[in-house]
């Protein structure tokens, strides 16, 4: 395929507009469509807005389509993308060019297309929303502005090119494309609802009389003063200059970003000493509002450009990339604030820099306006996420700017910092990709089932009936897949919860806290209902009572078999039950779960000790699961001094504290969930001091962010970056460390500095790691790996049929990995699998979570914030600013198909970043190519029309590339065939 994108003439643009909303009631994909009730607007130059936002000069501003989305979305500002005389295949753009993921980057800056192209684009959009700004009855038509923005020099600026696009966008009645938007208009009256022929020819050609001046970093100031004095002077164009948060200095910024949990982001200072300095932009502003006004024009500034770091993980290709997003907005705001205490609050601002729904109103308030965006809408959701920030906007008071209030100002900068939607979180969030290619058909997955369950466990399902009051049947579900859901839903890591497309939005659905509420409420019918099957032949001997083995016989005696536990303690739960602390999982949690087994009829033997698991095979037993868990010691050298095992001192502190003196000066040293556990443990026995000791920073700690945020929250001490080699007289002595480059596993690897420091130790614990019983699986003929783990299959098979599950077969691992083990062997001694309950719903429910995807809502229930993924994914189609991918809804077919349309993708690579398979759509889903050439310059799967009239296609599915013709076709699979059928019977407008 190529990355040339292909301008859609205004009367097919207009075409597709019509007939999408007739036939679906949307706008290029936006759903929920804003209309301006409200009758009031903001005077801003000489025109009026009804809202006073809308996307910056960036990807959502290139191409007609992506305007028109962004109106009706709400948007009414619009900074149309920067042009400059280096346009077109002249301009070097690196592919991808844009992640997204949470802080954005990106490697372009100005249009892809040539000049004369972006105008027509700019000028089809304007003409669009006047049509369906009445037609639509969606606001004023006179209601919303276009600021052109250009760059980089002056002699660019003044060159034919640019300049013949200036004066276009002043007044566009003389051009080509005018005439053309205006012939077709009157040709298609009929079609245009409540507009006449005077009605065209009133529309106002002046389409921009303002301007936005984006700089190149390194411009020098009286090149941009030049530049502004041109714009002001000849142009009498209303001006912004584009300012860079450089002029913030490096130090600030440094900091600010460091504090702020960005210390991972590369720059130095070069930008900083070449860009323009505080020092000359001032005096530089104050000349230009002087000059604006014997212009009897405006001037502002822009604030801000996007941040220019280094490329120091293969974010994207190239060695420099911009940042923008949650991490630009502490800067962008604190530029705001110190250049408006040199004048007052008197200089007009114009903001771009990390707007979103939590800030774009403590913004506005202000008085800063209109605001840009561009970071938000790259997310799922794309162009829905404006309609609820419209909603806040209008809801506040309109007043003409008379000044930005200082004092809000100050404190929202001073909130900045500890603004949970712009910190970065201690443990960013892991990737959403599942090892998959994405399907051409059905490609809908919830990321938190496939990606970041290991037992797949249905969510959305028993989510959605938690929400409708369905206790005992959301537990049914539940317990298909996972029959401990007490352990789980009180102390599981939910790495689902971790791949929750809301994450994207605000914050995961609480999938763990529905789990439990489900376990909680509807427990006692689930339990009084639960039977085991019709009795089966095998007889299963389970070695081990923890969560392996538990889930183990739950499979096992619900289908028929018979399972008996062999338990060395005196009561079943492993890890969970006698070395978790109290405080983080009840004994009558444990209980409940074990409960479940004995309904079933599990026999347990407690306080017994199987010394080899191999012999039981000779005492009746079928087979035999050995889930003793991961309760040998790892080893920790220290010189002079030993340290307490986590494992012994959990288990001590928990059912024999008199066992154990502390001391006021606890060290722990670790950084996974067990040593959390251990540090909170110290600390809620007592111990004035606990101190956990690490050789990398919190962000490379193992342990979940939760169980982070948990120590920090009962008083433990991070002592980061720290290796400890001694132990002599009361003191730990360590090795100071500091980061230097990622190793294989994404973690920045420790490096010695040379440097040692002491921490007081009056108790040393030991958390980096138990290991499995090498031993037992010796004694069992049970082949081992050099690193002393049981050989097994993927069923946890042996190869003398012994079967190994959870720690005993991992390592410490989660309480969900135990039971995916459980599940593994327990079916294949049944010859059976496991039932998957997926999550279906009527075209109404729909409907609700499709309008979810502008995120945002005043939710009474998780069920009400989930969207639903398995039914309603659309993150490619949403995130793609260009349009390029659709959603189909193809007759017969429960859920609606994702398809690629060539012509509008600029390979841009968006959609890549947040489909949750291990795909980028628009290289791999069903492609519509608007010729043969098209296709012919790709590999995508996809489909061309030779002749629409007969019907007659050529096809590419795998290696099969042929031509057909659909009403004759019996080669093409069913489900390709329909599609092709309803894109060329419903969806032409695309082709």
């Amino acid at each position: 395929m190529s990355d040339i994108m292909r301008p859609i003439p205004f009367a097919e643009l207009m075409d597709w507009v019509l007939t999408e909303y007739a036939q679906q009631g949307t706008i290029f994909g936006v759903g929920d469509i804003y209309k301006h009730t409200a009758g009031k607007t903001l005077p801003i130059f000489t025109e009026q807005i009804e809202t006073p936002f809308g996307p910056a000069a960036g990807p959502h501003t290139q191409l007609a389509q992506n305007l028109i989305a962004a109106y009706a979305g709400g948007s009414r500002f619009f900074e149309v993308k920067t042009v400059q005389i280096i346009d077109g295949e002249d301009l070097p753009v690196s592919k991808p060019c844009i992640k997204a993921e949470d802080e954005c980057y990106n490697v372009e800056w100005s249009t892809e297309l040539r000049v004369p192209q972006a105008f027509e684009e700019y000028v089809k959009a304007w003409f669009a929303l006047k049509l369906i700004s009445r037609m639509y009855g969606l606001g004023s038509e006179n209601g919303f502005v276009f600021n052109m923005s250009v760059g980089y020099d002056l002699a660019g600026i003044q060159s034919e090119k640019v300049n013949t696009y200036i004066e276009g966008m002043k007044d566009a009645s003389t051009s080509k494309i005018w005439a053309e938007c205006v012939e077709w208009a009157k040709a298609n009256l009929n079609r245009l609802n409540g507009i006449d022929a005077a009605y065209i020819d009133g529309i106002n050609p002046h389409v921009c009389t303002s301007i936005t001046l984006s700089t190149l970093h390194g411009c020098p100031p009286d090149e941009i003063e030049r530049i502004a004095t041109y714009l002001i002077n000849e142009k009498k164009l209303n001006t912004y200059i584009k300012c860079n948060p450089t002029l913030l200095g490096y130090e600030f910024a440094r900091k600010t970003l460091d504090d702020m949990g960005y210390d991972y982001i590369v720059f130095d200072d070069h930008h900083f000493k070449g860009d323009l300095q505080f020092e000359d932009a001032i005096p530089m502003f104050n000349r230009l509002l002087d000059l604006a006004a014997s212009n009897n024009v405006e001037f502002g500034i822009k604030l801000t450009n996007t941040f220019p770091v280094t490329i120091a993980a293969g974010e994207l290709p190239g060695e420099e990339m911009y940042m923008s997003g949650k991490s630009l907005y502490p800067l962008s705001i604190s530029l705001a604030q110190k250049v408006e205490k040199e004048f007052g609050g008197k200089l007009r601002v114009s903001y771009s820099g990390g707007a979103d729904y939590f800030n774009i109103d403590r913004i506005f308030s202000t008085g800063i306006w209109p605001i840009t965006l561009a970071t938000t809408l790259l997310k799922p959701g794309g162009y829905n996420r404006l309609r609820p920030m419209a909603d806040k906007l209008v809801a506040m008071n309109y007043e003409p700017f008379a000044g930005v209030d200082m004092e809000k100002l100050g404190a929202l900068v001073d909130s900045v910092k500890t603004d949970a939607h712009h910190v970065k979180p201690i443990k960013p969030l892991p990737s959403r990709k599942m090892k998959q290619d994405v399907p051409l058909i059905d490609c809908f997955v919830a990321p938190c089932e496939e990606a970041g369950c290991p037992i797949h466990q249905d969510i959305p399902t028993y989510i959605q009936l938690v929400g409708e009051g369905k206790l005992v049947e959301a537990l049914q579900v539940i317990c298909e897949k996972n029959p401990l859901p007490f352990i789980t839903g009180t102390i599981c890591s939910h790495r689902c919860m971790t791949k929750c497309t809301r994450n994207f939005y605000e914050e995961s659905v609480q999938i763990r806290a529905a789990k439990l509420a489900a376990a909680e409420g509807g427990y006692d019918a689930f339990l009084a209902g639960l039977k085991a099957g019709a009795p089966r032949s095998e007889n299963v001997a389970i070695v081990g009572g923890g969560p392996a083995g538990m889930a183990a016989a739950y499979f096992l005696a619900k289908a028929g078999a018979k399972a008996t536990i062999f338990e060395k303690r005196n009561a079943l739960g492993g890890i969970v039950k006698h070395v978790i602390p109290g405080f983080r999982i009840s004994d009558e949690a444990i209980a409940k779960d074990a409960a479940l087994l004995e309904k079933l009829g599990v026999e347990v033997k407690l306080n017994t000790t199987v010394a080899n698991p191999a012999e039981l095979l000779g005492q009746g037993y079928t087979h035999v699961i050995l889930a003793n868990g991961a309760w040998n010691h790892g080893a920790l050298k220290l010189e002079g001094g030993e340290a307490l095992n986590v494992l012994e001192y959990l288990d001590r502190q928990k059912n024999a504290p008199e066992t154990l003196n502390l001391g006021n000066d606890v060290v722990v040293i670790g950084g996974g969930n067990t040593a959390m556990d251990a540090a909170r443990a110290a600390k809620r026995a007592g111990a004035a001091n606990v101190r956990l000791v690490y050789r990398r920073s919190k962000r490379y700690m193992p342990a979940d962010e939760e169980e982070l945020e948990l120590a920090l929250a009962d008083g433990v001490e991070f002592c980061e970056l720290l290796a400890p080699v001694a132990l002599k007289d009361g003191k730990l002595v360590c090795d100071v460390m500091r980061l230097g480059a990622p190793d294989a596993s994404g973690r920045r690897s420790p490096e010695a500095t040379g440097e040692t420091t002491e921490l007081p130790a009056s108790c040393v614990i030991a958390a980096i790691g138990e290991k499995v019983d090498t031993a037992t699986f010796l004694t069992s003929g049970i082949a081992v790996d050099e690193k002393g783990k049981a050989k097994v299959d993927a069923d946890c098979k042996a190869e003398n049929g012994i079967y190994v599950v959870g720690d005993a077969k991992r390592g410490p691992a989660t309480v969900v990995e135990a039971i995916a083990d459980a599940t593994a062997a327990a079916m294949n001694i049944l010859a059976s699998a496991v039932k998957t309950i997926d999550f279906t719903a009527e075209a109404s429910q729909l409907k609700a979570k499709r309008s979810l995807l502008g995120g945002y809502v005043d939710a009474k229930a998780e069920s009400d914030r989930c969207l639903g993924c398995s039914a309603v994914c659309e993150n490619c189609v949403d995130v793609c600013p260009n349009r390029a991918n659709l959603a189909i809804k193809v007759p017969g077919m429960a859920k609606e198909q994702v398809v690629h349309v060539d012509k509008m993708c600029n390979e841009c690579g968006n959609c890549a970043v947040f489909c949750p398979y291990a795909s980028s759509p628009y290289k791999d889903k069903f492609t519509v190519f608007a010729s043969e050439a098209d296709m012919a310059d790709s590999q995508n799967p996809g489909f061309c029309v030779l002749d629409a009239a007969a019907g007659k296609v050529k096809i590419r599915l795998g290696d099969a590339e042929y031509e057909t013709v659909l009403a004759q076709d019996t080669t093409t699979y069913g489900p390709i065939k329909a599609l092709i059928e309803t894109i060329l019977k419903d969806y032409a407008y695309c082709l």
